[in-house]
């Protein structure tokens, strides 16, 4: 950014000496460690789709829909389309096994500025937003039993809701291995949660409770959709399965990426299509749809009519959801603020970790900033609309990234190779969501190009622009020292991180894998 040196190689070092790290013999590395298995790999998918979007997304989805059937049709093709864009990060996750995910793709494709664009506007607005979204939910099901007949109270959420981004900060900064078990176990929770709403849902099946889900009730429509409110009823949709490529930004941190990194995918989308599908029909059974759509907490009403006196656990199932998506959603994308500062288009302190911890703790502290601020303004609607319409514009921009890299090198290893259909089915799909999309909300996607573009100048200020005056770079130096000084981080100590405990090493790839390395 702005202020920076040149590109930062991995062995350069501000010029203030950073803090000595501790040493154990002498032979401990100051680097990422590699502490997520297969079980903890599935985890971070499944606890960031599942956090706040299946209960708030179900009233979005139905809005726009316009009948319970195809509301329901909605949400089984956003599973499919999800299934298809994991499948392609598959390919992309084992080829550039780097992470920082689209970021880091992008950015190997299509060059800096390009990465950069997609960076910018996922720590600007894309990740916050979202964590703010989880964040309000959570403090919304948390203080709902207290309100039980009223909004709960505006300074009341957003203080809840920064305490626990707070907490949960504290948590990952000084842990890797106590994040990924709270999302293990938070993840297991709310998967429990969800089984509970969809057996109840089978026992008003089986009682014959299923009225609005006979095919003469469920397209039953009470307004005529247009193919833009199509559009928007997939966009809020897509806020529920976003988070199915959050795994590739940790790519350095999983054990035998090449490996795990497919499996996950592959066992965690398909479990969480099944299982949405499914706690939307179960919804549907104890509600009317004009019920859904007056209901300010979805899971809480339907606890309410089904559960009796222990109602209250669909609001404690829900917080805990919730609270284990903020948890994912922090772990991950201060991993892509540390994947973007060690490419240099972020300030170099963004990519240093803790000496003793070795997490990285500047960027975990811009996430839970740049969270909060973000959380005070907007209205929580309209910002789902922002961050599904950048999610998606991104998604695509990766995707056709991997047909680019297919021409570009088509010879370098690919321990997973997808049918060329797959990407091209879903960026059919991705066209007509953003044409009518915009042609719905012009102001909201307009809005949200003009979010993107402000990266430009940035960038060209920031990183293209080498030769910064003296005072600039002294500036920056200094923030970086006062940086290391307070939270006692440094450079990861040199080597590929992303190539230790992989199958494959440099010696064994072809060479036109190796050309992919910067230079």
């Amino acid at each position: 950014m702005a202020g920076e040196k040149q590109r930062p190689t991995p062995g350069e070092r501000v010029a203030a000496p950073p803090p000595r790290p501790p040493s154990s013999g002498g032979s401990e590395r100051v680097a990422l460690k590699k502490e997520i298995g297969l079980v903890s790999a599935c985890a971070i998918i499944i606890g960031n789709i599942i956090g706040s979007g299946i209960f708030i997304s179900p009233k979005g989805v139905l809005e726009h829909s316009g009948s319970v059937g195809l509301a329901l049709v909605v949400w089984v093709l956003g599973g499919g389309i999800a299934v298809l864009g994991s499948l392609c990060y598959a390919e992309l996750g084992v080829a550039i096994p780097k992470s920082g995910g689209d970021y880091s793709y992008v950015t190997e494709i299509f060059g800096g500025l390009a990465g950069f664009l997609l960076l910018w506007s996922a720590v600007l607005i894309m990740y916050p937003t979202s964590l703010a979204v989880i964040a309000l939910t959570f403090s919304n099901y948390v203080l709902q039993p207290v309100f039980p007949n009223c909004i709960p109270p505006y300074n009341a959420s957003r203080v809840l809701s920064t305490v626990c981004l707070l907490l949960l900060t504290w948590v990952n900064s000084s842990s890797v291995r106590w994040a990924t078990r709270i999302q293990d176990i938070f993840t297991a929770g709310k998967l429990l949660a969800l089984a509970l709403i969809i057996t109840m849902g089978f026992i008003q099946i089986f009682k014959g409770n299923y009225e609005e889900l006979t095919p003469s009730n469920a397209f039953n429509f009470w307004m005529s959709p247009s193919v833009g409110q199509l559009a928007l009823a997939f966009l809020q949709g897509s806020f529920a399965f976003s988070g199915w490529n959050f795994l590739n930004y940790v790519t350095e941190e999983l054990v035998d990426p090449r490996r795990n990194l497919p499996r996950a995918i592959f066992i965690s989308i398909p479990l969480v299509t099944f299982v949405y599908t499914f706690t939307n029909i179960a919804y549907f059974t104890a509600m009317s749809p004009q019920e859904l759509l007056s209901s300010n907490a979805v899971a809480v009403t339907f606890g309410e009519k089904l559960l009796g006196y222990f109602s209250w656990v669909m609001p404690v199932s829900v917080a805990l959801s919730t609270f284990g998506g903020i948890n994912g959603y922090l772990f991950t994308s201060s991993r892509l603020c540390f994947s973007g500062a060690r490419e240099g288009h972020l300030p170099s302190l963004l990519a240093m970790i803790h000496v003793k911890h070795c997490t990285p703790i500047p960027a975990l502290l811009v996430c839970c900033l740049t969270t909060i601020i973000i959380m005070l303004v907007g209205d929580t609607y309209t910002l789902i609309n922002y961050v599904s319409f950048i999610n998606y514009l991104c998604y695509g921009v990766t995707i056709i990234g991997l047909i680019v890299l297919r021409w570009k090198k088509p010879k370098i290893f690919r321990p997973i190779k997808v049918n060329l259909l797959v990407p091209v089915t879903y960026l059919l799909f991705w066209a007509f969501l953003l044409i009518f999309s915009f042609y719905s909300e012009p102001v909201v996607c307009g809005i949200g190009l003009i979010i993107i573009l402000t990266g430009v100048p940035v960038f060209f200020l920031g990183v293209y622009w080498r030769n910064k005056p003296k005072c600039v770079n002294r500036l920056a130096e200094s923030m970086t020292y006062w940086g290391q000084k307070l939270c006692f981080v440094v450079h990861p100590q040199e080597g590929a991180p992303e190539e230790d405990d992989l199958p494959f090493t440099h010696s064994q790839l072809p060479g036109s894998e190796k050309s992919l390395k910067k230079q």
